[in-house]
């Protein structure tokens, strides 16, 4: 199979190396050489690396790099079964895109976009044969992270959608197929674990530190929030919080956070800047990667329950509207993002009924509509159903 990758950045490469590796003939497109050769170098490094690690044998990196080849000419993808764009997410740029490649590929050839949140619609309505259009979004690193979203568009045939994640499949990814909604799975139903947090923060109810450090030690996850919020960085993370916010009419269950507006304003942006929630200026980090103990457990497991239930109730949601079946948003959540525990399950272990009332008590205090019970939810609660 010939696949083009068209964006020689981080992702582009990586998802060249998935495709490489699966025995695909791969061409890198990219307008700047530079960029290109920065590509090439990067993906010997990586997989050098690898051999290093035990990971794969010596005689892979050859056939993995005979399978890849760089291109500056769109004219050059010409014979390309799938073209992958990952280019930066700007609508207007991508549509353009997807408009000038249907000039040099054949009519049936898959163009699939790896946008994170635009609409999928939006970018295929740019070419003349929408029908072949369709997302695939990978997470980064896309060599190591199983999940692999794919969003067919209202426009996108049921051939082309069945062929994408039969293709993705035999790349040995986890494929969860979404609605073609903003943030599609993973950046919609993971909000709460920043918003909510972030709220905590901003109600003065306990410190960047405490609420990393009692959602790692009782929920189990790998990074706390505001750990994470900075490794993504804050020019990327509250970019999508305000486009999905946007998205969906300005719903309050996805409303950004000043906190994290003001670090993004004063170029804030986390690790990769020296500075975020937490200092790395120094090489020096005064963040809850060092466990602190807490005095007050009872405070942890509140700040625990609040975010776990609104994630829950955010997943919940996903399902009641269709983005997804309720397999594919816990893999989505397991694969994509680390979670220890996909969240349906997570309900049905802790109960139907908890959540709910955890829900209607956060409410009852609020008032806020951000907090208000997915119906799927009460109608689960007072039937005495589980999700698996």
């Amino acid at each position: 199979m010939k696949v083009a990758i068209i964006g020689s950045g981080t992702m582009g490469s990586g998802i060249a190396q998935v495709a490489a590796t699966a025995g695909c003939e791969v061409k890198i497109f990219d307008t700047n050489q530079d960029a290109l050769s920065k590509s090439k170098s990067s993906l010997e490094n990586t997989l050098s690396k690898l051999v290093e690690k035990g990971k794969i044998q010596e005689i892979e990196i050859n056939r993995i790099q005979s399978n890849i080849s760089f291109a500056n000419s769109l004219s050059e993808l010409s014979h390309s079964d799938l073209v992958i764009e990952a280019i930066i997410e700007n609508l207007e740029i991508k549509k353009k895109l997807f408009s000038d490649l249907e000039n040099y590929v054949a009519p049936d050839t898959i163009l699939a976009s790896n946008t994170s949140s635009l609409s999928i619609a939006s970018i295929a309505s740019a070419c003349k044969n929408a029908s072949r259009v369709i997302g695939i979004h990978f997470f980064n690193p896309a060599p190591l992270m199983q999940l692999v979203e794919v969003i067919p568009a209202v426009q996108t045939s049921e051939e082309v959608l069945q062929k994408s994640v039969q293709i993705i499949s035999d790349w040995k990814k986890v494929v969860a197929v979404a609605k073609d909604t903003p943030g599609f799975i993973v950046n919609r139903v993971a909000r709460p674990f920043y918003s909510e947090s972030l709220r905590i923060y901003d109600e003065g109810v306990a410190d960047f530190a405490t609420i990393d450090w009692a959602l790692k030690t009782i929920g189990g996850f790998k990074m706390g929030p505001f750990e994470l919020m900075d490794m993504i960085g804050h020019d990327v993370n509250y970019i999508v919080t305000e486009t999905v916010f946007t998205a969906f009419y300005f719903d309050p269950k996805f409303k950004p956070s000043f906190t994290q507006k003001r670090l993004l304003e004063a170029g804030f942006f986390g690790r990769k800047s020296g500075r975020g929630f937490y200092d790395y200026s120094n090489n020096t980090v005064t963040s809850s990667a060092v466990e602190m103990p807490i005095e007050d457990k009872e405070k942890a497991q509140q700040i625990f329950e609040r975010v776990i239930v609104m994630l829950i109730n955010e997943a919940a949601d996903a399902l009641y509207l269709n983005i997804a079946s309720a397999k594919d948003i816990d893999n989505a959540m397991t694969k994509g993002v680390n979670y220890p525990k996909g969240l349906l399950a997570w309900a049905d272990e802790l109960g139907i009924n908890w959540c709910v009332e955890k829900l209607d008590e956060l409410y009852n205090e609020y008032h806020e509509d951000r907090y208000r019970c997915s119906p799927i939810l009460r109608r689960m609660n007072r039937e005495n159903k589980t999700f698996f």
